[in-house]
């Protein structure tokens, strides 16, 4: 098994049973790829805080579950050991977030990746940065998961 075929198995495997990000939020998955993933939301009534803007636990909820199909991508069980947001600018209801998460280094059991939410305009809304720990087992079983 290539890489590639390997990362979109991992998150075929983890999005049929992803809930809090399928059916609670909406996302969609759109790309996932070794040491990196891209998924989308539609930003809607639901997700509005009292200043009628996106509230940003949501925004932090997309970047996060960005960063779980990044950090998991190599078939290698992975959880957060730690993150933090920057919220750049706000958005509204219709917005389309999209977020991509890049793998920045993966030494031993560590990671770290980067999140970029992005409107449907290309503007930034949000930065995120995770650091990823392995933990035992693999997303699904394989003989040689290397």
């Amino acid at each position: 098994m290539t890489p590639a075929e390997r990362a979109a198995k991992v998150g075929q495997t983890m999005f049929a049973v992803d809930t809090a990000s399928k059916d609670t939020m909406g996302m969609e998955l759109l790309a996932c790829e070794p040491g990196r993933a891209v998924m989308r939301m539609v930003v809607k009534p639901l997700h509005l805080n009292g200043h009628q803007i996106c509230h940003g636990g949501f925004i932090f909820t997309l970047a996060d579950s960005t960063f779980a199909f990044a950090c998991n991508s190599h078939n290698r069980n992975a959880v957060a050991a730690g993150c933090s947001i920057e919220f750049l600018r706000p958005t509204h209801v219709g917005d389309v977030l999209t977020c991509e998460g890049v793998e920045q280094t993966l030494s031993g059991r560590h990671g770290v990746y980067d999140m970029k939410v992005s409107n449907q305009r290309g503007e930034v809304v949000a930065l995120f940065r995770g650091k990823s720990a392995q933990i035992p087992g693999n997303v699904f079983p394989e003989e040689d998961p290397a």
